[in-house]
């Protein structure tokens, strides 16, 4: 017999939150959030998203045991901004069981319907700091941080519920070089004297220059960002949110913030050294022995992640990426980092794919996100 319950009380939240640290307790290649994060989604004063989304957290059991779990958000401003009836479904985790899954999508739906919206769409998150995308290719590689794993199954039960494709995304591991190309140094420094833009991680610390640039470095992300697939700008607490967690995992030789002439930010870069061992084995918790492996794994990184890399749109196809990659790639090289991959890049933004074209590179996952009609 299975069984949807709504998330209503705090001891059903933690069951939400346990549910996939069970699901994948065997498997090396799942990274978990962090439990205190996932903890406090249902929580306005922890969660400065549910300013913009209304939150349903739904637990599915079978013969008493739970076996899957989703959210459904509907994002009021993604909808107010596309003109679009759209609810998100997020954090997704099922058995191998169509019928399980088919009675949290029921769920789901019910709560659209009820909400007068006419589209599921998923996975998304609450904005794009938040996983999104289901993995569809790549199953034998392990997550980063900031992305879903979930096995093989997944996508025949999302599309046996009569889902269809809707955007995806590609994600590369990039070749390591030995030197820095003289030829590509050389252009990124005569592009910087000639545009004037000032590399302002060389010219403070990191807490120090988070403080005077965050908030405009992300709304010039929100500008470059404005036309992806299903794109929600991030604003005020959610802002502050994202700055306090990038001030505890960014190392300033693997950033780039770049000002131009009249001080405002013209172009970001930023690579975060890998914390998906510490996670691992905390299971997301942030205890004093996980809280000492991400220093190490922060301070003396074996491996990057490619987080995000953002140009103002009147700076674009102007060079910019190379400066900032130029430096970056210097410090790459210099530390003896082994591996580099990058975080999702939607297949349709041919802009980025093509600021690749000068590095080794190879696709070694893809994910995609599912939509269908409410009620078909």
């Amino acid at each position: 017999m299975i069984k949807v319950t709504q998330v209503r009380t705090a001891s059903q939240m933690r069951r939400f939150v346990q549910f996939p640290l069970v699901l994948y307790k065997n498997c090396p290649h799942y990274v978990p959030a962090i439990y205190a994060d996932e903890r406090n989604i249902l929580n306005p004063a922890k969660n400065p998203n549910l300013v913009d989304c209304e939150v349903r957290c739904y637990l599915a059991y079978k013969d008493g045991k739970v076996a899957g779990r989703i959210a459904a958000i509907e994002q009021k401003a993604y909808n107010t901004l596309s003109g679009r009836k759209c609810l998100r479904f997020s954090r997704f985790d099922c058995i191998d069981d169509r019928e399980v899954a088919a009675a949290l999508f029921a769920a789901v739906e019910a709560f659209g319907r009820e909400k007068g919206l006419d589209t599921l769409h998923g996975p998304w998150g609450f904005d794009d700091m938040d996983r999104e995308g289901m993995l569809t290719e790549g199953f034998d590689r392990r997550a980063t941080y900031a992305t879903n794993y979930n096995f093989e199954y997944y996508k025949n039960l999302v599309t046996s519920l009569g889902f269809q494709d809707e955007s995806e995304w590609v994600e590369y591991e990039f070749d390591m070089p030995e030197e820095v190309d003289a030829r590509i140094a050389h252009v990124a420094s005569y592009i910087q004297k000639k545009m004037g833009v000032c590399e302002q991680a060389e010219s403070m610390p990191m807490k120090q220059l988070i403080a005077k640039y965050g908030h405009d470095a992300l709304e010039m992300v929100n500008l470059a960002y404005a036309d992806l697939d299903c794109y929600v700008p991030v604003h005020g607490k959610i802002i502050d949110q994202v700055l306090r967690q990038f001030a505890t995992v960014i190392n300033p030789r693997y950033f780039s913030l770049l000002t131009d002439k009249e001080g405002e930010v013209a172009a970001m870069a930023v690579m975060l050294p890998s914390i998906c061992a510490p996670l691992q084995k905390s299971g997301g918790r942030m205890t004093l022995p996980t809280i000492l492996r991400l220093v190490k794994a922060i301070s003396n990184p074996k491996e990057l992640e490619m987080v995000l890399i953002a140009v103002h749109p009147k700076y674009q196809k102007m060079g910019l990426n190379s400066v900032m990659m130029s430096r970056i790639i210097a410090n790459v090289i210099e530390d003896k980092i082994e591996r580099v991959e990058s975080n999702p890049e939607l297949v349709s933004n041919t802009a980025v794919q093509e600021q690749w074209n000068s590095m080794g590179r190879r696709i070694i996952k893809r994910r995609k996100t599912f939509s269908k009609k409410i009620g078909e």
